[in-house]
């Protein structure tokens, strides 16, 4: 027991001393080499496997391990590793995630601002974090970044900075790098004139742009981006700047075939009834200009506000509703959402949706995932509802409470009907009780 508690250090001791007397069994066919290659220690591992290492490491990690010895130290220097980072800001209060030091971000602005190109803040719900890191983005004047993002992990704290101090922070980028490809600034007051600037520093290298939630920017902001930006594939904005306009300027034959389209469909004002309606000639060349674009709504209205919508043929393909949402509107999606791909109901009532799954079904032959929740559906509508889509739903999430048993299948017996229809084992899903 003594002899095998021995540490790693004393073994290597005690193999360096035996190898200056010959000794029979396994460790005297070792040659010199072979036993350097043994005896190599951390501190002069290659400088690419101490970055690799270093770039699994937490920030503060990582400045701990810099003062190890004089190699990792030059490592921690290295540019490449400072090219992509993530400034975490939180006050003591809350403690869902550590807060990068001050002591650090300082240093980083310092030694590192040059190498960053890949930048986002993860910001707690105080307005303190908020201005922090609008402080931090007035210091990247050297700096070329390619990706910037501002994350509010609870309400939208940015939403609590005054819009000067943000705008001009956020200016302070855009004028700095000239080749942002990326951008999400979700949820903060970001205005159509920072946009102005945006698209005239990094009109040839904008890619993808997030801001959803951006009550500031207008139908005309998000448009001259469109317009100055013709290399943009991903775009996601709320409704209300949605126009005919901007789709036909997506449209355009100077513009890139556009990827991916996310639009939040929310009150404007609260009591808000009435929405505008986009025209079908304009849904219509964007899909002649892009036919492979993904058009995404999330809905976030109650029924009554639903009345503008899939009137006409539109080609959505992503649709998630987030309220309760109407018979009637549902039976026009089946017969109006051709392109539709994916549909999630968290809500809808207590009257039964037979007839409106089975029109999704029959109409919206591109159907491969359903979710359903707070609402119902009989058994048999469900099974006939699967038969219809067969193998090609891929992913079928629905709540054991939405199934309705009837005269023909019971839920017992539904499990069964639909995995064969499915050709795999498929079972509801169901609520835990903790």
């Amino acid at each position: 027991m003594k002899r095998n508690s021995l540490s790693v250090e004393n073994k290597i001791v005690q193999s360096s001393a035996a190898a200056k007397q010959p000794k029979l069994g396994f460790y005297s066919s070792l040659n010199q080499s072979h036993m350097h290659t043994v005896l190599l220690d951390w501190g002069h591992l290659p400088h690419h496997v101490v970055l690799r290492i270093f770039q699994y490491l937490p920030l503060l990690d990582r400045a701990r391990a810099s003062s190890v010895c004089r190699r990792w130290n030059e490592v921690f220097h290295i540019p490449d590793l400072w090219r992509k980072f993530e400034f975490e800001l939180n006050q003591s209060a809350t403690l869902n995630f550590k807060s990068t030091h001050p002591d650090l971000i300082q240093q980083i602005i310092k030694k590192h601002s040059a190498h960053l190109q890949y930048v986002s803040f993860k910001v707690d719900s105080s307005t303190e974090s908020a201005e922090t890191a609008c402080d931090i983005l007035s210091q990247l004047v050297n700096c070329s970044i390619h990706t910037l993002g501002l994350i509010s992990t609870a309400k939208p704290s940015f939403m609590n900075v005054s819009e000067s101090h943000f705008v001009s922070a956020l200016t302070v980028v855009f004028i700095n790098s000239k080749t942002l490809s990326s951008i999400k600034i979700e949820d903060t007051p970001v205005d159509d004139p920072s946009l102005k600037i945006l698209v005239a520093d990094n009109s040839d290298t904008l890619r993808l742009l997030k801001m959803s939630s951006c009550p500031h920017v207008s139908s005309d902001g998000i448009l001259c981006v469109a317009d100055h930006c013709q290399g943009l594939r991903e775009l996601a904005l709320n409704y209300y700047i949605l126009t005919d306009e901007l789709l036909l300027a997506l449209s355009s034959e100077t513009h890139v075939n556009l990827e991916h389209l996310r639009i939040d469909v929310m009150s404007e004002n609260p009591g808000q009834i009435a929405f505008h309606a986009i025209k079908k000639h304009s849904w219509d060349a964007l899909i002649k200009h892009s036919p492979r674009v993904n058009v995404v709504m999330y809905f976030f209205l109650y029924e009554e506000e639903f009345e503008m919508f899939f009137k006409e043929e539109t080609p959505v393909t992503h649709l998630y509703f987030g309220r309760s949402v109407s018979k009637a509107v549902l039976g026009r999606i089946g017969l109006n959402c051709p392109r539709l791909f994916e549909l999630v109901v968290c809500a809808n009532g207590l009257q039964p949706l037979d007839k409106e799954l089975i029109c999704i079904g029959e109409h919206c032959t591109n159907l491969t995932a359903l979710g359903l929740s707070e609402c119902e559906v009989s058994c048999s509508a469900f099974i006939k509802f699967v038969r219809l889509c067969g193998r090609r739903l891929t992913h079928l999430s629905i709540m054991e409470e939405v199934l309705i048993p009837d005269e023909d299948y019971s839920l017992d017996e539904i499990q069964t009907e639909v995995s064969k229809y499915l050709g795999r084992v498929w079972f509801p899903d169901v609520m835990p009780l903790w």
